[in-house]
């Protein structure tokens, strides 16, 4: 029987599923991300990582699949555990790395991973572009909303408490009225200077406990918007992750990304079908 062996990850509890794939033996197709995503049924996770290979001087290639099997151009946390499973793998030693992805190619800063399976890594995310404000979205409680591509799409939404807000009901809404999906973020300063406090829905995955892109999406808007300088700490639910911002604007993306399990799945389905 086909086995695919995996390594899972998280990122401040946002999990992946993450498979090294250099001979391009196993497609990543939408029906293998929602088998293993499942929570129930598979092995669980946000989204499905397939690490190909790349480029001479790239460490690999990296496609991601959300949990409901939708194609994600790129993931903050995502990236970062995908660049801690090389490093676990092999493929490349701790340091500095660059990985290709639907978004372009990403560089990364892979710390070494202690017995614990925790490693420290900060990804180069781009420069994130703030499409400018969105005053369809302000009413009730946004104060003011924006769209920015880190990437990927994003809807931040400004508002006094992110967490008295209805996410899945709000974020699921938001999502299905933007063609091709989006991201919502909803975002409160504070508690701190240059702090901001995010609760966010992905598109394909539901409400997550944090979000890499999400975060980097928030510190562009609220810097645009005045409320935080270069430098900003953001408190997700799952913990906190620091964006940071050059003189050119792009951003790096720094956080834990712990290695949680090996495990090796059938590709065989009851039945005689197969995922791969």
């Amino acid at each position: 029987m086909p086995q695919l062996r995996l390594t899972k990850h998280h990122g401040l509890g946002n999990d992946f599923l993450v498979y090294l794939d250099p001979d391009r033996r196993v497609p990543l197709t939408a029906e293998l991300a929602r088998a293993l995503c499942e929570r129930h049924t598979g092995v669980g996770a946000d989204g499905l990582i397939r690490l190909g290979p790349a480029e001479a001087g790239l460490a690999a290639s990296m496609e991601l699949r959300n949990a409901d099997g939708g194609r994600a151009e790129i993931s903050g946390n995502g990236i970062r555990c995908a660049g801690q499973a090389l490093v676990v793998a092999g493929v490349v030693p701790p340091g500095e790395m660059v990985v290709a992805t639907a978004a372009g190619e990403r560089r990364l800063d892979v710390g070494p991973t202690d017995g614990s399976g925790l490693a420290h890594v900060t990804a180069d995310m781009g420069r994130p572009q703030v499409l400018g404000d969105a005053p369809e979205w302000e009413k009730g409680d946004v104060k003011s909303a924006a769209r920015v591509e880190v990437g990927n799409p994003h809807l931040v939404l400004l508002v006094a408490d992110a967490g008295a807000v209805d996410v899945p009901a709000r974020g699921s809404s938001a999502e299905a009225s933007v063609p091709g999906g989006v991201n919502v973020e909803f975002v409160t300063p504070g508690p701190g200077a240059d702090e901001l406090t995010l609760r966010t829905w992905e598109r394909g995955s539901g409400e997550t406990l944090a979000c890499g892109s999400g975060s980097c999406a928030a510190a562009a808007a609220a810097r645009a918007w005045g409320l935080v300088g270069e430098s900003v700490a953001v408190r997700n639910p799952g913990g906190v992750l620091r964006v940071a911002f050059a003189e050119d604007g792009s951003v790096t993306l720094t956080g834990p990304a712990q290695l949680v399990a090996v495990v090796e799945v059938a590709l065989e389905r009851p039945g005689g079908a197969t995922l791969a």
